[in-house]
């Protein structure tokens, strides 16, 4: 089985970063991607058309109880908390903030392990808080692929620093070399549903 999603947390200088790392997938990229970038509430539908202009790929906000779809890349709206429910859909949710965000990064990265497994891919980028290190830990524990932006090439460091202590992180890159991985992940096996301990 190859990566079946990746998730992607970022924070502070996150626009740019994930900018950056949508400009270098292809086309043809065809694992979903699911960004939590952290906004203020108020926002509306700027993420989506900002990251459509680096984009190959269809770029949308993610909708309640809808299902995930490959080749496209969705981001959690302002205010909600984004979670994935077994059988691979959406779930939008007002619960309180965690890390002080809504979204949270964590609340993606926890449900989106439980429900991809070892099939999951998730990537922490520049930020100024901690929201993500729990997170990313539980992906590795699920048996996923963990990267993380190395912390010297990120416009803010404390995110990245964060997901690094808290687990034993798979990769640890410039944001140039991020994106060539990911299109290496979504052509390589592995094994589904296997916590590590």
């Amino acid at each position: 089985m190859t990566v079946g999603a990746i998730v992607i947390g970022a924070s502070a200088g996150g626009l740019d970063a994930v900018g950056k790392l949508l400009d270098s997938l292809p086309q043809d990229f065809a694992a979903p991607l699911i960004i939590v970038q952290h906004i203020p509430a108020n926002a509306g539908d700027a993420l989506p058309r900002r990251f459509q202009r680096h984009c190959r790929l269809p770029v949308r906000e993610a909708e309640d109880k809808e299902p995930v779809a490959a080749g496209t890349v969705f981001v959690a709206p302002p205010d909600f908390h984004l979670m994935i429910e077994p059988g691979h859909r959406f779930s939008l949710s007002r619960e309180e903030r965690v890390n002080f965000s809504r979204p949270s990064i964590d609340v993606l990265f926890e449900t989106a392990a439980e429900a991809y497994c070892s099939g999951l891919a998730g990537v922490i980028l520049t930020g100024a808080s901690a929201d993500g290190a729990a997170g990313l830990a539980r992906v590795k524990r699920m048996g996923g692929t963990s990267i993380v932006q190395d912390p010297e090439t990120a416009e803010v460091d404390v995110m990245p620093r964060a997901a690094i202590a808290a687990c034993a992180v798979d990769h640890v890159l410039p944001l140039a070399k991020i994106g060539p991985l990911l299109i290496s992940l979504t052509s390589e096996g592995k094994n589904p549903c296997k916590p590590t301990s």
